[in-house]
């Protein structure tokens, strides 16, 4: 789908117009009052979530309208219009309309935020994965246009293609997340991630791809041995983008089991339907690296995807086994179905040998997450306060969202095994789950400043959600480059 800027109202394309509770003076457009006026006789209220759709006849700015409901003006923000305008996309689509002109609310607190919100919401609600599909869909909305009114057409110009880009970068994430594993396997991600690095290459993207081999070299037992029941080998990627200057370094730090059964500690067979989307961490790291070239922030950026399916082979890891880690760590693993954390160990060590100021890791890593959080919220653990405060600040202007968890020491005492250094799940069973899992991980982020995101609610979603079919959701790709954007214009050093 196409956005770009209109430069005038064009009578013969639909309009979208957006409207707060209680309004009733006529904003910029000929007609307006009698437009709500109507749209109140039947039952329009501008409530957010709301929408009614108009053909009027004479004098109207358009024959087709669509009036989206924003709610009252005092809880107004970018979430509420991204929201609005995906509402807007859906209800021309569903009417077969191929092009439609959006018309902003003058608010106007940031004029750019609220184009760009505005742009992303209706480019995100035109996803569709259809790649499997015998009999495609019908005509679908094609086309975009946003007035910019008395916006500087270069600010309008630059919240539309920033929006672009961060779309694109969920679809590809979205694309990933809902392909069948059979298809993605850690061999073909990996030569999708040198596809993603020959394209960014003029922009200082490489990548170099460990194989089985290197990763016994290396004495990587915890990302091997999740991978012993499996037929397809495995891989960790590295991927690096170096700008010219760099003001900081940063590392991203993805799961990619492309497929979990969970091993020998077997899920049950509704458990698995959805164990394709278990790499959607490494999906986001590598999403992100096909978006920098276009964003180019100044940081040094390493991302590491961690890549194996987790199967119960006649080889595979048997509960009882003691595995050793890169940074030299024994892990008894009592649990093959914790095993997002196992990869993740050799994953995080290999990432804090690169020496960068910060880390932050993506995860679908615990089930206890989805029962505390919910599909709809993040959960977040960090070691240092001042990187949940980044991790807000992009949330503000995402709309996506995050719970902070306590790091809580005392629960450490669970993961202490008697034959090993640390155990996989914790001796408190059915307990703080999601904790003890990051617990686990900074075991091997060697006091970095680190940020973990546990993902497994909100990477995946069974209902329509207001901007995501079914499916792979991308989150938090959009969180994540405002997030490298933001500490690309500050001082990364002082987190």
């Amino acid at each position: 789908m196409k956005i770009s800027l209109a430069k005038k109202i064009d009578r013969n394309r639909p309009l979208a117009l957006f409207v707060f509770e209680k309004e009733a003076a006529p904003e910029g457009l000929p007609n307006r009052k009698d437009l709500l006026a109507e749209a109140a006789r039947d039952g329009f209220k501008a409530r957010a979530g709301s929408a009614a759709v108009l053909h009027p006849r004479n004098g109207s700015p358009s024959r087709d309208l669509i009036l989206a409901g924003l709610g009252p003006k005092a809880k107004f923000n970018a979430e509420t219009l991204r929201r609005a305008a995906a509402l807007a996309a859906k209800q021309a689509a569903s009417r077969s309309w191929t092009d439609l002109t959006y018309v902003p609310p003058r608010t106007v607190s940031d004029a750019g935020r609220e184009i760009r919100a505005l742009a992303e919401g209706a480019l995100l609600a035109g996803y569709r994965f259809l790649k499997y599909k015998s009999k495609k869909e019908g005509p679908r909305l094609a086309r975009l246009e946003v007035l910019p009114g008395k916006v500087a057409e270069g600010i309008a110009r630059q919240a539309v293609k920033t929006a672009q880009v961060l779309v694109e970068t969920v679809s590809f994430v979205r694309d990933l997340v809902n392909e069948p594993p059979s298809r993605l396997t850690p061999a073909r991600f990996a030569e999708l991630a040198r596809e993603v690095a020959r394209e960014g290459a003029d922009s200082g993207i490489s990548v170099q791809v460990l194989d089985r081999k290197k990763l016994e070299e290396l004495g990587m037992e915890a990302l091997l041995g999740v991978n012993r029941g499996s037929a397809e080998p495995p891989a960790l990627v590295h991927l690096r983008y170096r700008p010219a200057r760099p003001s900081g370094s940063l590392a991203l730090v993805g799961k990619g089991i492309t497929f979990d059964s969970g091993g020998l500690s077997l899920k049950p067979a509704e458990s698995m339907e959805t164990m394709k989307m278990d790499m959607a961490g490494a999906a986001s790291v590598l999403g992100v690296f096909r978006a920098l070239p276009a964003l180019k922030p100044d940081l040094e950026i390493h991302g590491i995807l961690a890549l194996t399916e987790n199967m119960p082979g006649g080889r595979a890891q048997k509960p009882g086994d003691v595995l050793r880690s890169l940074n030299g760590k024994t892990i008894e693993v009592l649990n093959t179905d914790a095993e997002g954390r196992l990869v993740l160990a050799d994953a995080l060590a290999y990432a804090v040998r690169q020496d960068p100021d910060a880390v932050i890791d993506l995860a679908t890593l615990t089930g206890a997450c989805i029962i505390a959080l919910g599909s709809l919220v993040g959960g977040a653990m960090t070691n240092r306060d001042a990187f949940y405060d980044e991790l807000e600040k992009a949330c503000a202007e995402t709309g996506e969202r995050f719970c902070r968890l306590p790091l809580v020491d005392d629960y450490r005492e669970g993961l202490k095994s008697a034959v090993a250094d640390v155990k996989n799940i914790s001796s408190f069973r059915k307990e703080a789950g999601t904790i003890v899992g990051g617990l686990f991980l900074s075991e091997f982020v060697d006091d970095r400043p680190w940020l973990h995101l546990d993902i497994a609610g909100t990477a995946w979603t069974d209902r329509e959600l207001p901007y995501c079919p079914p499916g792979g959701t991308g989150f938090p790709v959009r969180t994540l480059l405002q997030a490298v954007l933001n500490l690309s214009a500050g001082n990364l050093k002082d987190l």
